[in-house]
């Protein structure tokens, strides 16, 4: 019954396949042949050796009279003892002469597609050459470090486009080494200041011999001094570093701004009556703001103290929290020295001041502004600024109210 299960099954199979299916014992006696030629015969072939000792095998023989044929074999094994094995062989010819007609197709639309290709090419190199050309060498100059230079295509197809765009480009990365260079620049200047007067008042008390003791206690205080401007310029410097990744991410929390700019008037109430300058708080509204508390904090600060520093002894301060339709205003108020109308625009570029050795006795750093405005920015807010020499500065922090 056996017998009979396996030569009906591997009749069924080896029609399906279109193949012929052989299976052997141990000793190489057919068991079953799906053509009924070597039942009962000792039957030896490489592959039906390679599967009785265990290893599958697959091989294509190329036959005169029946074209390629591939002959695979695996052993059968019977409670992990290999009990015989079996040869399906199956021929492939049809696949060889269709992949060759295949290739003949494709070979065929290579050479046509070339041709249409040359032709085009041919008759359009300039058109697309040309402009390739030019924005080659533009690109060459460019990376040897002329930032001056443009390409100018006057077609009104992409290659227009992507000229007016690597234009932009430039002229976006010629801003940027501008601004690099006059940062450093500036950073050189303002850390070079501080250490050439802690130089110079250091060599003073080395070389000094009959300094008394009033004398080497107001060196070392003007040093301490300048350490400290030191210290506030480095301390800005990597606050802007860290305002200038592009992956910061702002610790938003609901905050009520009134006890916010309580703790703000708090801290800086003893700077102002250093001044003897009226620090005035006015709360007129309850106002709560999803930001950064520490960092809107410090913009603030930095407004505030700025208005105190530049506000005459016996001067007056307000600070003031509104609504105004969809924002929160925090204004700024002050009576001081004012910023001329021409200056208004570029006070929050960094390191600027309106008047430098004025800001210089002040012991700003000229950051400060610029960080408060990049903080705000973050917020997805803005700051104004309303100014007239001698009358004195209003600063607006809109800081809009989300739901």
């Amino acid at each position: 019954m056996n017998e009979e299960w396996v030569k009906k099954a591997i009749n069924e199979y080896s029609k399906e396949i279109n193949g012929r299916i052989i299976i052997v014992d141990k000793n190489n006696i057919v068991k079953g042949d799906s053509n009924n030629l070597f039942i009962g015969d000792t039957f030896k072939h490489d592959e039906i050796q390679k599967a009785l000792n265990g290893e599958n095998s697959r091989r294509v023989y190329n036959f005169r009279d029946t074209g390629r044929v591939m002959y695979v074999s695996v052993p059968v094994i019977l409670n992990d003892e290999i009990v015989g094995a079996t040869l399906i062989s199956v021929s492939i010819d049809n696949i060889y002469l269709e992949v060759k007609h295949i290739s003949r197709k494709v070979a065929l639309i290579s050479g046509i597609s070339m041709l249409v290709t040359a032709i085009i090419a041919f008759f359009f190199s300039d058109a697309i050459f040309k402009p390739l050309g030019q924005l080659k060498n533009a690109i060459n100059k460019v990376a040897q470090g002329h930032l001056e230079e443009k390409v100018n295509i006057d077609s009104n197809d992409e290659f227009k486009e992507v000229a007016e765009a690597f234009n932009i480009m430039i002229l976006k990365l010629d801003q940027v080494d501008t601004q690099r260079k006059d940062f450093v620049a500036n950073v050189s200047h303002e850390l070079r200041t501080p250490l050439t007067s802690i130089k110079i008042l250091s060599e003073s008390l080395i070389s000094g011999e009959d300094f008394n003791v009033d004398v080497y206690k107001e060196f070392l205080t003007d040093i301490d001094s300048e350490v400290d401007r030191l210290n506030n310029i480095i301390t800005d410097l990597l606050t802007l570093v860290d305002l200038d990744k592009e992956k910061l991410t702002l610790d938003l929390k609901i905050t009520y701004m009134n006890f916010l700019l309580e703790r703000i008037y708090l801290r800086l109430k003893p700077l102002a009556e250093k001044k003897s300058i009226d620090l005035e708080l006015v709360l007129n509204e309850k106002i709560q703001l999803k930001v950064d508390n520490e960092k809107i904090q410090q913009a603030i600060i930095n407004i505030i103290d700025n208005a105190i520093k530049y506000t005459q002894t016996g001067g007056k301060v307000k600070l003031k929290l509104y609504n105004e339709g969809k924002y929160a205003i925090i204004e700024i108020k002050d009576n001081g020295i004012g910023i001329p109308e021409e200056n208004i625009q570029n006070i929050f570029e960094r390191f600027y001041r309106v008047d430098k050795a004025r800001s210089r006795d002040t012991g700003g750093t000229g950051l400060g502004l610029s960080i408060a405005w990049q903080i705000v920015s973050l917020h997805q807010g803005t700051i104004e600024v309303e100014s007239k020499v001698g009358v004195g500065s209003t600063f607006y922090i809109k800081l809009p109210i989300t739901t």
